[in-house]
């Protein structure tokens, strides 16, 4: 029975091995390092207007918020908003669900949306409005919002091996994350399992890798053979809501699929 048990164990390792493979997170990077030049403007403008064409851009204001659930709400949402209240996760917005009630106690507050921007419109009714990020009315309990900073974030343009990163820590916003990994001793392919993030991209040894999105099916990567070595390999992650400093990413030698 004992050698029944350790065959099966072998064969457990061999055929899952890569699966089991965690990359735990150790150090951190602020996306300070990536702001582009920042616009100050009273109501909200889409990305092209500062600059931006594809990627992500911080739109940040000050506001007071008059009762403990306040609703907030965007005219505009191109595409993707990560929402964010003193540091704190509060939600998402899209074009499909433009509001969302914000948990602060009566008082001001800094507000803070991370935007990406998913792709052009190609087809359909709205091709000739290609306008993208955050724009037109914005209200918080029926009044409008006005004062905003409005930051470019290169993050696709970004090199992620030059950037400063320091022991892992709190991360309440967005930042850059970095971990180390070892290749798994197992022939094929060799897949990034991104599961329980949220939405952003990573690189690893600063290759471009791509991006993920929890609401896609697919929740892994395929990573190319050439570019992963048998020690030492890195992987830098940015995520616009996933905040946890625990989470880990996988390697598998299967694709995932929720």
């Amino acid at each position: 029975m004992k050698k029944t048990g350790l065959i099966l164990s072998l064969l457990s390792v061999a055929m899952f091995g890569a699966a089991a493979q965690e990359i735990r997170i150790t150090a951190t990077a602020p996306l300070t390092e990536i702001y582009g030049e920042a616009c100050e403007s009273d109501e909200l403008l889409p990305m092209n207007e500062i600059g931006v064409d594809f990627g992500y851009a911080l739109y940040e204001t000050q506001i007071s918020v008059i009762s403990d659930d306040a609703l907030l709400e965007i005219e505009h949402v191109r595409d993707y908003a990560a929402v964010y209240l003193d540091g704190v996760f509060q939600g998402t917005l899209t074009d499909n669900s433009k509001t969302l009630t914000l948990k602060a106690e009566p008082g001001r507050h800094t507000l803070q949306l991370y935007v990406e921007n998913i792709g052009r419109i190609t087809y359909g009714p709205e091709i000739l409005d290609n306008s993208k990020g955050l724009f037109g009315e914005a209200r918080l309990g029926g009044e409008t919002i006005a004062g905003w900073t409005i930051t470019p974030l290169e993050v696709r343009d970004t090199d992620p091996e030059t950037l400063e990163f320091e022991a892992l820590g709190p991360c309440n916003t967005p930042c850059f994350r970095r971990g180390q990994f070892d290749r798994a001793a197992h022939e094929g392919a060799v897949y990034l399992d991104v599961s329980g993030w949220g939405m952003g991209e990573v690189w690893i040894n600063g290759h471009y890798l791509g991006s993920f999105w929890d609401e896609e099916k697919q929740q892994s990567i395929l990573i190319p053979a050439e570019i992963l070595a048998e020690k030492g390999n890195r992987i830098v992650v940015f995520d616009l809501k996933n905040n946890d400093p625990g989470a880990t990413m996988r390697l598998s030698d299967k694709p995932v699929f929720k």
